[in-house]
């Protein structure tokens, strides 16, 4: 027997649970997450444009950049000019979703593979994002690794304005309602890696990315 085995055999025995009460135990724990109350939380105007500039002006306070465009036609573009301003490499790599887009018409060379210790730009979508907090939420598959987001200098984010929503509660109902099992593993990211020493000076691509950069698109 593995350790995790034992220590969820010990969970397990500690709550009486066995073959035979299992799925009235899972029937209980779904009601118990369909019915739960939310805690406290700020207002937060839950119209698609008011979600928008709420998720753009948290996203700036957590040191991260935006752009907005009209549809998704428009990123390679708007990303190539970034890269430009930040005088960035025009080489990346980006999800197997985002492959299709006309990078090489934006003078982009992107590869749709996970990262490698080499890569200095990353680009990906995100599940969704929270307007509450300028958060991305990241699930992992093997058509999303997470290593794209977490491993490049620079990691530029897709995301989709109708999957703003408001709180992190929303989205971890949309993650249920939509996914049905969760990942493997779940990142939220809210601006670039930070830390800061004994003195809080605050020092950005600690543990990540050194800068994140959003293209929000609207259509």
């Amino acid at each position: 027997m593995s350790s995790r085995e034992d220590i969820l055999g010990r969970v397990r025995a500690a709550l009486h649970r066995n073959a035979g009460n299992a799925a009235t135990a899972r029937e209980v724990m779904a009601a118990a997450l369909a019915n739960r109350n939310p805690g406290p939380q700020p207002a937060v105007a839950g119209e698609p444009r008011a979600l928008l500039e709420r998720f753009r002006l948290k996203s700036e306070q957590a040191s991260s950049t935006v752009d907005i465009v009209a549809t998704e036609a428009d990123v390679p573009a708007a990303i190539a000019k970034y890269l430009a301003a930040m005088k960035l490499p025009t080489s990346a790599v980006a999800w197997a979703s985002l492959g299709a887009l006309d990078w090489a018409g934006a003078g982009l060379k992107v590869e749709a593979r996970g990262a490698r210790d080499a890569d200095l730009v990353g680009i990906t979508g995100c599940f969704c994002a929270v307007a509450e907090t300028g958060t991305l939420m990241m699930t992992s598959s093997p058509d999303t690794p997470a290593a794209v987001s977490l491993l490049p200098e620079t990691h530029i984010a897709v995301v989709q304005a109708s999957r703003i929503v408001a709180y992190m509660e929303d989205a971890w109902n949309l993650a249920r309602a939509e996914l049905g099992s969760l990942p493997r593993a779940v990142n939220f990211i809210s601006g670039p890696s930070r830390t800061g020493d004994i003195e809080q000076t605050i020092v950005l691509g600690a543990h990540g990315p050194y800068r994140v950069h959003l293209v929000i698109v609207e259509g």
